[in-house]
């Protein structure tokens, strides 16, 4: 007897849609109240430096002189730490999670 429920459950497992996703393939669902990526808005920025110093991960490097901004979607946590702090607003966290990162490449904002 427990062959066949055996066989009866690998049939039905089998049938079934897997209940996990295929991402990257599918796209991920949003879900109210997660953090997904780090929103940076060069406008509003005054490049205080406030937001690197408190970084747990070390994932921003903010250049006053320069005016320059950077940013290692590898190192960030999307922990928010960064976005309680910054005076102007100008960093906050969206709910998509974005493409996944395959490259080392850091993004660059320079200031004018």
């Amino acid at each position: 007897m427990p062959y066949f429920e055996m066989s009866f459950l690998a049939l039905k497992w089998a049938l079934r849609k897997p209940p996990t996703t295929q991402y990257p393939f599918e796209a991920r669902k949003a879900i109210a109240g997660s953090r997904g990526q780090l929103i940076f808005t060069q406008d509003n920025c005054v490049y205080c430096t406030v937001c690197a110093k408190k970084c747990p991960t070390a994932a921003l490097k903010v250049d006053r002189a320069q005016k320059k901004f950077v940013l290692d979607r590898l190192r960030c946590i999307s922990c928010g730490c960064c976005v309680e702090i910054c005076p102007k607003n100008s960093l906050a966290l969206s709910t998509d999670h974005g493409s996944p990162t395959t490259s080392r490449d850091s993004e660059i904002y320079r200031g004018s």
